[in-house]
């Protein structure tokens, strides 16, 4: 069995793991629609307390978001159900047009100071703007391009995976305090230089394909 063989099941398990984790943090996270906020999530209990439409709208539709990627990128789906793939990314896409818009008054005024609320107003505001591209070369029918943003988008739609993975080490590191600033920033630029390297590594390969 070759290299090529080898790297590419590593990458299907990983990005099978991936798709599980999203699919699982993204059930997970409802409980917050649902629950006491004052109990499941006592930080953002001042957003649903002042801003309880922005909050829960940011909520309950990030997560069905993140629910929604491995079905965007499942090769079969897009093969054999083309129209299910179309509407699945209409509500992936609208998903992130509310729970975006709806994110960035939660971080303007967030309790965990400006460092973070800066981090999550980029993250919104990136996260909205690679959705709007991958949505607008949809519609041109330019699909190498809305397959890019839609990597781009995804990265940051992960970022609900990367910083539920963070909290943890932080709080048992350095505190949530002094923590949470830089996961608020960490939870999604690494995640879109990954993607940025995964289009750069396939443009290369493409490249060298013989014409």
């Amino acid at each position: 069995m070759t290299l090529e063989f080898w790297t590419r099941r590593r990458l299907a398990w990983a990005l099978a793991t991936l798709w599980g984790l999203s699919v699982l943090i993204a059930l997970g996270s409802l409980r917050f629609v649902v629950a006491e906020m004052s109990v499941v999530m006592p930080a953002m209990l001042h957003h649903a307390l002042a801003r309880p439409v922005m909050l829960y709208l940011h909520i309950g539709l990030a997560p069905v978001a993140l629910a929604l990627l491995p079905v965007q990128f499942s090769r079969r789906l897009r093969a054999r159900r083309p129209a299910l793939h179309r509407w699945a990314g209409r509500l992936y896409a609208t998903c992130v047009l509310l729970s975006g818009l709806a994110s960035l008054p939660l971080a303007y005024t967030t309790d965990a100071g400006p460092v973070a609320g800066l981090g999550l107003a980029v993250l919104a505001g990136v996260w909205l703007g690679t959705t709007g591209l991958a949505v607008v070369y949809a519609l041109q029918r330019r699909i190498d391009l809305h397959r890019a943003w839609m990597i781009r988008s995804a990265a940051l739609t992960l970022a609900a995976v990367t910083l539920r993975l963070y909290l943890p080490i932080g709080l048992s590191t350095v505190g949530f305090e002094a923590s949470y600033p830089v996961i608020c920033w960490i939870c999604w630029l690494p995640n879109l230089l990954a993607a940025e390297w995964l289009l750069r590594r396939e443009a290369q390969a493409a490249s060298l394909q013989p014409a």
